[in-house]
């Protein structure tokens, strides 16, 4: 018998992916461990950068207006879920990363960027240094609370980790780890949720499609 999956990144990523989960013919948990706000920032002089750093979605759906002025910047994106977002926002992608925000700003060094600006969300990863010359944070993922029975569903499933902090967020409401086998989306992401697990297993590529195929394997 095929295991669930849970699905917990924040609306409206979740109901998204939950619903490709149950187009492959799986079960879904769906059960968001994080809320993402906007939050109020100042749009800085894109005469200042030569490349925007984006690690994602988010970033592109809850920034506001404020992106229109940044349009003239090219966008290095961490996986292709970040990059449709950015092209959606009629930004143009020159490089999309496969390996994680770290590995992309290398890259991006590599092909030639001096300053980036990195609009990203208030827990991050990437900070100001080489050739991230700012960070500005545009949104909020905000803790949920999961009621023990939600927790207890998870008991036997395949959870799709999607960043250290739900894997992190996981490790605290699982009440077996033993039980669970994990699909992280990076290496990052699984080091977030610790040690313990059935499995633990990081996909290819940081990408949905890839992550989902890690899942579906992980269930069977």
């Amino acid at each position: 018998m095929s295991r669930p999956i849970a699905v917990l990144r924040p609306e409206p990523g979740n109901r998204i992916t939950a619903a490709a989960v149950e187009g492959r013919g799986r079960t879904a948990i769906r059960l968001p461990l994080f809320a993402t706000r906007p939050l109020a920032w100042e749009v800085a002089d894109p005469s200042g950068f030569d490349a925007l750093i984006l690690t994602s979605a988010n970033a592109v759906r809850l920034a506001g207006e404020g992106m229109s002025r940044l349009r003239g910047l090219p966008v290095h994106a961490v996986g292709e879920a970040t990059a449709s977002a950015a092209r959606r926002a009629h930004f143009d992608v020159v490089a999309v990363g496969g390996a994680g925000a770290a590995a992309l700003v290398a890259e991006a060094e590599a092909a030639g960027v001096r300053r980036a600006l990195h609009l990203a969300g208030q827990e991050r990863t990437l900070h100001v240094g080489g050739i991230v010359a700012a960070v500005v944070p545009v949104y909020a993922s905000e803790i949920l609370p999961i009621a023990a029975t939600d927790a207890a569903a998870l008991t036997g499933c395949v959870a799709l980790v999607q960043s250290a902090r739900a894997g992190a967020r996981l490790a605290e409401i699982v009440p077996d780890r033993g039980t669970v086998r994990l699909a992280a989306v990076s290496e990052a992401a699984a080091a977030g949720a610790g040690p313990g697990w059935a499995v633990t297993a990081v996909a290819a590529r940081p990408e949905t499609e890839t992550l989902l195929d890690l899942a579906v394997a992980l269930a069977d």
